[in-house]
């Protein structure tokens, strides 16, 4: 059992959470993940470390609900506890001195990035960060990034905060200028990673991506994660989640991540009208949408 010690919304639908999970937050580095199953009969799901404390024994996850084990989880609050939490997986970010840095996060990627960007900071980087988000609501950890960076740009695709467009535009602007970039991190979104590895290969930047296929045990054992790299089958919870942006399949990549979109739409629907329902009914007779384990409860 693993406890809530803090919950709040950074944004609509996304949530950070602080756990209470000291051995996990004694090992954890950036770029690595945990996959956490809230109840018995739940699905397990990869969540981004945003960040840990070793002292109090504590990690940061963000959490943007999309389907049905997202929504369930960012309905949780502070003194909750969650069933399993297991990491930290995958290989950490290669943290070294490139020069200049530009790590680029778009969306809830975003979680991901900081600790990288603060990781390259700290190893003598100059680091360059460009943050992007829809709109101004789901802007997060501004001034966290801010903190650890050299520069700060921040997009919304629909102009409603700082400048509208999206992060490739500022990594454009960028390489026009002159700026010399040894270095490109990009987490977010398929579409946006994929853009932007198109633009770097052009003019021939080192680029990583940290890739979010399916992914289910987190030990390589039941291949749902697997990606192409050059051509070869890769897993991205062993092999990654970080890989080189110039040698991933993105076609495959989008193909394999969209295989059970309509069942994980169905749950969704299902969860909603299960959840409309027992809205309806008297307290007494509603059904819970699934089990909440909250503090003393012994599973």
């Amino acid at each position: 059992m693993f406890k809530i010690i803090h919950a709040e919304f950074l944004a609509p639908g996304i949530k950070r959470f602080v756990i209470e999970a000291p051995r996990i937050a004694r090992k954890q580095k950036p770029g690595q993940f945990v996959i956490l199953r809230i109840y018995e009969e739940g699905e397990r799901i990869p969540v981004t470390i945003e960040n840990s404390d070793p002292e109090r024994g504590t990690i940061n996850i963000v959490v943007q609900s999309a389907g049905k084990t997202t929504h369930l989880l960012n309905s949780l609050n502070t003194g909750d506890q969650i069933l399993d939490v297991v990491g930290p997986l995958g290989k950490p970010s290669e943290i070294r001195n490139y020069g200049t840095a530009v790590v680029v996060g778009g969306g809830v990627g975003t979680a991901m990035a900081y600790p990288t960007a603060a990781a390259l900071k700290r190893a003598g980087n100059r680091v360059l960060s460009i943050v992007g988000a829809r709109n101004k609501e789901l802007v997060i950890l501004e001034r966290e990034m801010r903190d650890v960076s050299d520069a700060l740009m921040i997009t919304t695709d629909d102009g409603s905060y700082a400048d509208k467009g999206f992060v490739t535009d500022k990594l454009r602007q960028l390489i026009d200028n002159g700026t010399r970039i040894d270095l490109v991190i990009a987490i977010g979104p398929i579409v946006m990673m994929k853009a932007i590895a198109e633009l770097t290969r052009k003019e021939n930047i080192h680029t990583v991506v940290s890739l979010n296929p399916i992914m289910i045990d987190g030990t390589g054992m039941c291949g749902g994660c697997r990606v192409l790299i050059d051509g070869k089958s890769e897993f991205a919870c062993v092999d990654g989640p970080e890989f080189d942006a110039h040698r991933v399949d993105f076609a495959v990549l989008v193909q394999r991540n969209s295989m059970y979109r309509d069942a994980e739409q169905r749950s969704l629907s299902e969860f909603h009208r299960c959840k409309t329902e027992a809205a309806t009914q008297e307290p007494e007779h509603a059904v819970a949408i699934a089990p909440t384990v909250r503090q003393g409860d012994q599973r």
